[in-house]
């Protein structure tokens, strides 16, 4: 397995050559040294390290904090930040640069290696939901036949699933909740870019927490919907009901 590529950015000589050292036993290659924000983000550019380990306190113009938010906006890299202060105010700042970890000085090899992984494992897998993200929006924005599918993502693989078969669609807290007749699909979305992606024509929100699909809809017993083979009975929220009306041409 390939090594893992890390930039150290730290002012102190003598800690920077220790954290180095501790680094190349762990297994690590270590791609460069930076003292300053500056050169840490030039070498970063450079380098394209898997991930780097950045002192907050950096002498010069540019702290590390500054030095990493100024990374992210040019690259994908992931930050740990290490340092000695731990105060609040510190804490706040570092937090909006969305650093993968946070070590407190003086730490010991374990700490940096723990860290490392963790964060690696974390950026790993945020790049497989934006891949999986950007996959589904593609195939369910293409042209042609895919205007009535979804592809939902069960057991590992991508599932087309038919516009027609979905009954109804449930939020639960950051996720939703995909439902055909026989099969639930839970996937990390929001109900505001599920109705996006769902035909205008064909579904309805009537609840805060559920859209349904209009055909499947057998009655209504105020102040719920019955939908069809008795798959559920879903409440229908005060805001909704004028929109409701409208699309099922009340009399």
């Amino acid at each position: 397995m390939a090594q893992t590529n890390v930039l150290v950015v730290e002012d102190e000589s003598i800690v920077s050559k220790d954290i180095q050292h501790s680094l190349k036993k762990l297994g690590y290659n270590v791609v460069g040294a930076a003292a300053t924000g500056e050169q840490a983000v030039k070498l970063a550019v450079e380098t394209q390290p898997d991930i780097i380990l950045m002192d907050i306190m950096l002498k010069g113009e540019m702290n590390g904090i500054e030095a990493a938010t100024q990374i992210r906006s040019e690259t994908n890299i992931p930050v740990i930040f290490l340092t000695a202060y731990a105060d609040e105010s510190t804490l706040n700042k570092a937090k909006v640069t969305q650093p993968y970890g946070y070590i407190i000085k003086p730490f010991k090899e374990i700490d940096i290696h723990t860290s490392i992984e963790m964060a690696l494992y974390k950026h790993k897998k945020e790049a497989e939901v934006l891949k999986e993200r950007d996959l589904l929006f593609n195939l369910v924005e293409g042209q042609g036949a895919t205007k009535d599918l979804l592809f939902v993502k069960s057991n590992s693989r991508l599932v087309k699933l038919k516009m027609s078969d979905i009954y109804y669609i449930e939020a639960l807290k950051d996720y939703v909740v995909i439902n055909t007749l026989n099969t639930r699909y839970t996937i990390h979305s929001t109900m505001k870019d599920i109705e996006a992606k769902l035909q205008d024509s064909d579904f309805l929100r009537v609840h805060r927490s559920f859209i349904v699909r209009i055909d499947k809809i057998v009655a209504i017993e105020q102040p719920n919907l019955i939908l069809e083979n008795d798959k559920k009975i879903i409440p229908i929220g005060g805001s909704y009901k004028d929109d409701l009306a409208k699309r099922l041409n009340l009399v």
